[in-house]
Protein backbone atom coordinates (compact mmCIF):
# COMPACT_ATOMS: atom_id res chain seq x y z
CA UNK A 1 0.00 0.00 0.00
CA UNK A 2 2.54 2.70 1.04
CA UNK A 3 4.16 1.55 -2.17
CA UNK A 4 1.57 2.21 -3.95
CA UNK A 5 0.82 5.55 -2.41
CA UNK A 6 4.52 6.51 -3.52
CA UNK A 7 4.01 5.81 -6.86
CA UNK A 8 0.83 7.74 -7.13
CA UNK A 9 2.84 10.62 -5.67
CA UNK A 10 5.50 10.56 -8.37
CA UNK A 11 3.18 10.61 -11.22
CA UNK A 12 1.65 13.25 -9.78
CA UNK A 13 4.77 15.08 -9.52
CA UNK A 14 5.52 14.06 -13.00
CA UNK A 15 2.51 16.06 -14.37
CA UNK A 16 3.27 18.61 -12.62
CA UNK A 17 7.16 18.55 -14.47
CA UNK A 18 8.55 20.27 -17.16
CA UNK A 19 12.10 20.62 -18.49
CA UNK A 20 13.12 23.60 -20.44
CA UNK A 21 15.67 24.55 -22.52
CA UNK A 22 15.98 28.86 -22.42
CA UNK A 23 18.42 31.19 -24.58
CA UNK A 24 18.31 34.34 -22.68
CA UNK A 25 19.14 37.10 -24.95
CA UNK A 26 19.73 40.43 -24.36
CA UNK A 27 17.30 41.76 -27.13
CA UNK A 28 15.52 38.07 -26.98
CA UNK A 29 14.58 35.18 -24.98
CA UNK A 30 13.88 31.81 -26.45
CA UNK A 31 12.03 29.01 -24.43
CA UNK A 32 11.58 25.20 -25.38
CA UNK A 33 9.06 23.29 -23.50
CA UNK A 34 10.68 19.74 -23.91
CA UNK A 35 8.14 17.46 -25.44
CA UNK A 36 6.95 19.82 -27.76
CA UNK A 37 7.53 21.41 -31.16
CA UNK A 38 6.82 25.01 -30.89
CA UNK A 39 9.35 27.59 -29.50
CA UNK A 40 8.42 30.73 -27.57
CA UNK A 41 10.19 33.86 -28.94
CA UNK A 42 9.76 36.85 -27.00
CA UNK A 43 12.01 40.45 -26.77
CA UNK A 44 13.78 40.11 -23.39
CA UNK A 45 11.74 43.36 -22.68
CA UNK A 46 9.93 44.75 -19.31
CA UNK A 47 7.51 47.42 -18.86
CA UNK A 48 7.72 48.75 -15.30
CA UNK A 49 5.35 51.07 -13.61
CA UNK A 50 6.77 52.93 -10.82
CA UNK A 51 5.07 54.73 -7.60
CA UNK A 52 7.16 55.58 -4.95
CA UNK A 53 10.03 53.14 -4.22
CA UNK A 54 7.70 50.01 -5.52
CA UNK A 55 7.85 48.77 -8.93
CA UNK A 56 5.23 46.67 -10.66
CA UNK A 57 5.41 44.62 -13.95
CA UNK A 58 2.70 45.73 -16.35
CA UNK A 59 3.69 44.06 -19.30
CA UNK A 60 6.56 41.10 -20.55
CA UNK A 61 7.93 40.54 -23.89
CA UNK A 62 6.22 41.95 -27.64
CA UNK A 63 3.96 43.68 -25.26
CA UNK A 64 6.50 45.34 -23.49
CA UNK A 65 8.46 45.58 -26.53
CA UNK A 66 5.18 48.09 -28.24
CA UNK A 67 5.92 50.73 -25.60
CA UNK A 68 9.35 51.14 -25.98
CA UNK A 69 8.99 55.17 -26.28
CA UNK A 70 5.55 55.68 -26.16
CA UNK A 71 5.43 55.03 -21.98
CA UNK A 72 4.29 57.91 -19.58
CA UNK A 73 6.82 59.08 -17.36
CA UNK A 74 5.38 56.65 -14.30
CA UNK A 75 5.66 53.68 -16.87
CA UNK A 76 9.08 52.23 -18.27
CA UNK A 77 9.61 49.82 -20.60
CA UNK A 78 13.05 48.36 -19.80
CA UNK A 79 15.86 45.18 -20.88
CA UNK A 80 16.71 44.09 -17.87
CA UNK A 81 19.53 41.85 -19.81
CA UNK A 82 22.55 43.94 -20.74
CA UNK A 83 25.37 43.33 -22.49
CA UNK A 84 24.18 39.54 -22.17
CA UNK A 85 24.24 39.77 -18.76
CA UNK A 86 21.71 40.17 -16.10
CA UNK A 87 21.47 44.10 -15.17
CA UNK A 88 18.51 44.12 -12.93
CA UNK A 89 18.29 40.42 -11.21
CA UNK A 90 14.62 41.09 -9.88
CA UNK A 91 13.06 42.27 -12.89
CA UNK A 92 15.11 39.23 -14.53
CA UNK A 93 13.73 36.44 -12.69
CA UNK A 94 10.10 37.82 -13.09
CA UNK A 95 10.37 37.96 -17.00
CA UNK A 96 11.88 34.46 -17.09
CA UNK A 97 9.10 33.26 -15.12
CA UNK A 98 6.32 35.03 -16.90
CA UNK A 99 8.15 33.15 -20.16
CA UNK A 100 8.10 30.25 -18.26
CA UNK A 101 4.21 30.58 -17.92
CA UNK A 102 3.69 31.60 -21.45
CA UNK A 103 5.65 28.90 -22.42
CA UNK A 104 4.24 26.00 -20.25
CA UNK A 105 0.72 27.65 -20.77
CA UNK A 106 -2.23 26.81 -17.34
CA UNK A 107 -0.37 23.37 -16.58
CA UNK A 108 1.74 23.92 -13.12
CA UNK A 109 5.23 23.21 -12.41
CA UNK A 110 6.55 21.66 -9.52
CA UNK A 111 9.88 19.74 -9.86
CA UNK A 112 11.64 21.25 -12.89
CA UNK A 113 14.79 21.33 -14.98
CA UNK A 114 16.68 23.85 -17.05
CA UNK A 115 19.12 24.35 -19.13
CA UNK A 116 19.96 28.53 -19.79
CA UNK A 117 22.51 29.55 -22.00
CA UNK A 118 25.21 32.11 -21.08
CA UNK A 119 27.93 34.21 -22.64
CA UNK A 120 31.55 32.55 -23.12
CA UNK A 121 33.09 34.31 -20.88
CA UNK A 122 30.62 34.92 -17.66
CA UNK A 123 31.86 35.67 -14.65
CA UNK A 124 31.35 32.95 -11.55
CA UNK A 125 28.91 36.24 -10.11
CA UNK A 126 27.25 36.45 -13.15
CA UNK A 127 26.65 32.62 -13.76
CA UNK A 128 25.38 32.68 -10.10
CA UNK A 129 22.42 35.72 -10.80
CA UNK A 130 21.32 33.84 -13.35
CA UNK A 131 20.97 30.69 -11.58
CA UNK A 132 19.30 32.33 -9.02
CA UNK A 133 17.03 34.96 -11.25
CA UNK A 134 15.84 31.13 -12.93
CA UNK A 135 15.51 29.40 -9.09
CA UNK A 136 13.28 32.52 -8.25
CA UNK A 137 11.09 32.22 -11.30
CA UNK A 138 10.50 28.38 -9.81
CA UNK A 139 12.55 26.41 -11.25
CA UNK A 140 14.64 23.69 -8.91
CA UNK A 141 17.30 22.60 -11.41
CA UNK A 142 19.11 24.73 -13.15
CA UNK A 143 22.16 23.72 -15.53
CA UNK A 144 24.39 26.54 -17.78
CA UNK A 145 25.81 26.21 -20.76
CA UNK A 146 27.90 28.89 -23.00
CA UNK A 147 25.70 29.83 -26.26
CA UNK A 148 29.03 29.21 -28.45
CA UNK A 149 28.50 25.82 -27.19
CA UNK A 150 24.94 25.37 -27.77
CA UNK A 151 25.23 27.34 -30.98
CA UNK A 152 27.33 25.30 -32.31
CA UNK A 153 25.49 22.01 -30.99
CA UNK A 154 22.38 23.74 -32.70
CA UNK A 155 24.35 24.27 -35.92
CA UNK A 156 25.33 20.25 -35.96
CA UNK A 157 28.87 20.74 -35.58
CA UNK A 158 30.88 17.98 -34.12
CA UNK A 159 31.49 19.41 -31.07
CA UNK A 160 31.99 15.80 -28.78
CA UNK A 161 34.41 14.84 -31.66
CA UNK A 162 38.82 15.81 -31.96
CA UNK A 163 37.70 17.83 -34.71
CA UNK A 164 38.31 21.94 -35.12
CA UNK A 165 35.13 23.85 -35.21
CA UNK A 166 34.34 27.50 -35.13
CA UNK A 167 31.32 29.31 -34.79
CA UNK A 168 30.58 33.10 -34.73
CA UNK A 169 27.24 33.97 -32.97
CA UNK A 170 26.09 37.55 -33.10
CA UNK A 171 23.67 37.92 -30.64
CA UNK A 172 21.76 41.41 -29.16
CA UNK A 173 24.31 41.89 -26.43
CA UNK A 174 27.13 40.18 -27.09
CA UNK A 175 29.16 38.32 -30.40
CA UNK A 176 30.81 34.81 -28.98
CA UNK A 177 33.74 33.77 -30.87
CA UNK A 178 34.71 29.84 -30.02
CA UNK A 179 36.93 26.93 -31.53
CA UNK A 180 35.11 23.93 -30.64
CA UNK A 181 36.66 20.38 -30.08
CA UNK A 182 36.27 17.37 -27.60
CA UNK A 183 33.64 19.14 -26.03
CA UNK A 184 35.51 22.25 -24.77
CA UNK A 185 36.00 25.98 -25.94
CA UNK A 186 39.83 25.71 -27.45
CA UNK A 187 39.88 29.17 -28.15
CA UNK A 188 36.88 31.87 -27.62
CA UNK A 189 36.21 35.25 -27.14
CA UNK A 190 33.06 37.36 -26.61
CA UNK A 191 32.64 40.92 -27.71
CA UNK A 192 30.41 43.60 -26.48
CA UNK A 193 29.64 44.48 -30.25
CA UNK A 194 26.55 42.64 -31.29
CA UNK A 195 22.79 43.75 -32.13
CA UNK A 196 22.52 46.70 -29.69
CA UNK A 197 25.63 48.55 -30.53
CA UNK A 198 24.74 48.04 -34.64
CA UNK A 199 21.35 49.79 -33.82
CA UNK A 200 23.01 52.57 -31.80
CA UNK A 201 25.05 52.72 -34.24
CA UNK A 202 22.31 53.23 -37.00
CA UNK A 203 20.87 56.33 -34.75
CA UNK A 204 24.39 58.59 -34.50
CA UNK A 205 25.14 57.99 -38.22
CA UNK A 206 21.63 59.51 -39.51
CA UNK A 207 21.39 61.94 -36.58
CA UNK A 208 24.99 63.62 -37.35
CA UNK A 209 24.50 62.92 -41.17
CA UNK A 210 20.49 63.80 -41.82
CA UNK A 211 20.17 66.06 -38.20
CA UNK A 212 17.05 64.00 -37.33
CA UNK A 213 16.46 61.37 -34.42
CA UNK A 214 15.02 58.04 -35.16
CA UNK A 215 14.50 55.43 -32.28
CA UNK A 216 16.25 51.94 -32.17
CA UNK A 217 13.25 49.96 -33.11
CA UNK A 218 13.19 52.01 -36.52
CA UNK A 219 17.55 51.45 -36.51
CA UNK A 220 16.60 47.76 -36.23
CA UNK A 221 14.02 48.23 -38.65
CA UNK A 222 16.48 49.93 -41.24
CA UNK A 223 19.62 46.99 -40.32
CA UNK A 224 17.24 44.03 -40.91
CA UNK A 225 15.37 45.92 -44.45
CA UNK A 226 18.33 47.13 -45.78
CA UNK A 227 21.57 46.71 -44.05
CA UNK A 228 24.71 45.19 -45.30
CA UNK A 229 28.43 44.59 -44.49
CA UNK A 230 29.31 44.33 -47.82
CA UNK A 231 28.12 46.17 -51.58
CA UNK A 232 25.30 45.02 -52.71
CA UNK A 233 24.50 43.78 -56.23
CA UNK A 234 21.47 46.60 -56.38
CA UNK A 235 21.67 49.11 -53.45
CA UNK A 236 18.56 49.73 -51.33
CA UNK A 237 16.45 52.41 -50.13
CA UNK A 238 14.04 52.99 -46.99
CA UNK A 239 11.88 55.77 -45.95
CA UNK A 240 11.69 56.60 -42.03
CA UNK A 241 10.13 59.17 -40.00
CA UNK A 242 12.10 60.92 -37.40
CA UNK A 243 12.40 64.31 -34.97
CA UNK A 244 13.97 67.06 -36.74
CA UNK A 245 16.75 68.25 -34.44
CA UNK A 246 16.65 72.00 -35.40
CA UNK A 247 12.96 72.38 -35.92
CA UNK A 248 11.83 69.75 -33.47
CA UNK A 249 8.73 68.66 -35.70
CA UNK A 250 8.63 65.18 -37.36
CA UNK A 251 10.25 64.81 -40.63
CA UNK A 252 10.77 62.12 -43.22
CA UNK A 253 14.37 61.26 -44.67
CA UNK A 254 15.44 58.31 -47.39
CA UNK A 255 17.87 56.27 -46.15
CA UNK A 256 20.04 54.40 -48.61
CA UNK A 257 21.96 50.78 -48.26
CA UNK A 258 25.19 52.33 -48.28
CA UNK A 259 24.70 54.62 -45.74
CA UNK A 260 23.92 51.73 -42.75
CA UNK A 261 26.77 49.85 -44.70
CA UNK A 262 28.59 53.15 -43.58
CA UNK A 263 27.29 53.48 -40.26
CA UNK A 264 27.67 49.78 -39.01
CA UNK A 265 31.12 49.78 -40.69
CA UNK A 266 33.55 50.53 -37.67
CA UNK A 267 31.11 47.26 -35.50
CA UNK A 268 32.36 44.94 -38.50
CA UNK A 269 35.95 45.96 -38.41
CA UNK A 270 36.01 45.15 -34.17
CA UNK A 271 34.06 41.61 -35.21
CA UNK A 272 36.26 40.70 -37.95
CA UNK A 273 38.95 41.33 -35.94
CA UNK A 274 37.99 39.41 -33.05
CA UNK A 275 37.38 36.56 -35.35
CA UNK A 276 40.82 36.85 -36.67
CA UNK A 277 42.36 36.85 -33.48
CA UNK A 278 40.37 34.31 -32.70
CA UNK A 279 42.19 31.99 -35.26
CA UNK A 280 45.51 33.25 -34.63
CA UNK A 281 44.90 31.52 -31.00
CA UNK A 282 44.12 28.68 -32.63
CA UNK A 283 46.41 25.21 -32.46
CA UNK A 284 47.54 24.39 -36.16
CA UNK A 285 46.10 21.05 -36.11
CA UNK A 286 42.73 22.20 -35.90
CA UNK A 287 42.99 25.17 -38.09
CA UNK A 288 43.30 22.74 -40.51
CA UNK A 289 39.75 21.32 -39.77
CA UNK A 290 38.59 24.82 -39.76
CA UNK A 291 39.89 25.34 -43.44
CA UNK A 292 37.90 22.10 -44.94
CA UNK A 293 34.94 23.02 -42.57
CA UNK A 294 34.68 26.57 -42.81
CA UNK A 295 32.86 29.19 -39.54
CA UNK A 296 29.26 29.10 -39.12
CA UNK A 297 27.72 31.85 -38.21
CA UNK A 298 24.33 32.48 -36.29
CA UNK A 299 22.23 34.84 -34.34
CA UNK A 300 20.59 37.66 -35.47
CA UNK A 301 23.23 39.55 -36.74
CA UNK A 302 24.37 36.33 -39.07
CA UNK A 303 20.87 37.76 -41.35
CA UNK A 304 22.56 40.99 -42.31
CA UNK A 305 23.34 40.67 -45.72
CA UNK A 306 26.70 39.84 -47.45
CA UNK A 307 28.29 39.44 -43.36
CA UNK A 308 29.27 35.93 -44.70
CA UNK A 309 31.07 37.05 -47.99
CA UNK A 310 32.98 40.10 -46.06
CA UNK A 311 34.24 37.67 -43.41
CA UNK A 312 35.13 35.02 -46.38
CA UNK A 313 37.58 37.94 -48.27
CA UNK A 314 38.94 39.02 -44.83
CA UNK A 315 39.85 35.62 -43.46
CA UNK A 316 40.10 33.47 -46.47
CA UNK A 317 37.96 30.90 -45.08
CA UNK A 318 34.98 29.79 -46.33
CA UNK A 319 32.18 31.35 -43.98
CA UNK A 320 28.16 29.94 -43.82
CA UNK A 321 25.19 31.20 -42.23
CA UNK A 322 23.91 28.40 -40.10
CA UNK A 323 20.52 26.54 -41.30
CA UNK A 324 18.51 28.55 -38.84
CA UNK A 325 20.69 31.14 -37.38
CA UNK A 326 17.88 32.55 -34.90
CA UNK A 327 17.20 29.50 -33.39
CA UNK A 328 21.00 27.73 -33.60
CA UNK A 329 21.50 28.42 -30.05
CA UNK A 330 17.95 27.41 -28.44
CA UNK A 331 18.16 24.38 -30.88
CA UNK A 332 21.83 23.90 -29.37
CA UNK A 333 20.05 23.86 -25.68
CA UNK A 334 17.22 21.72 -26.62
CA UNK A 335 19.64 18.88 -27.89
CA UNK A 336 21.53 18.57 -25.14
CA UNK A 337 18.12 18.75 -22.77
CA UNK A 338 17.08 15.73 -24.34
CA UNK A 339 20.38 13.65 -23.90
CA UNK A 340 21.46 15.53 -20.67
CA UNK A 341 23.66 12.27 -19.53
CA UNK A 342 25.03 12.67 -23.12
CA UNK A 343 26.22 16.03 -23.10
CA UNK A 344 26.88 16.44 -19.17
CA UNK A 345 30.36 17.58 -20.27
CA UNK A 346 29.24 20.68 -22.20
CA UNK A 347 27.58 22.02 -18.95
CA UNK A 348 29.09 24.58 -16.78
Amino acid sequence: MISGFVGLIDRIRSWFSVDLAIDLGTANTLVHVRGRDEVLNEPSVVAIHRRGNQKRVVAVGSDAKKMIGKTPGNIKAIRPMRDGVIADFNVTAKMIGAFIQKAVGKRGYLSSRLIISVPAEITSIEQKAVRQASQKAGIHQVYLIEQPMAAAVGAGLPVREAKGSMIVDIGGGTTDVAVISLEGLVASQTLRVAGDRFDEAIVNFIRKKHNILIGVRTAEKLKMSIGSAAPLDEELTMDVNGRDLISGVPRAVTITSEEIRAALDDSIKQLVRAVKATLEKTPPELSADIIDRGIVLCGGGALIRNLDVLLTEACSLPVFVAENPLHAVVDGVRTVLDSLEEYQRLLL
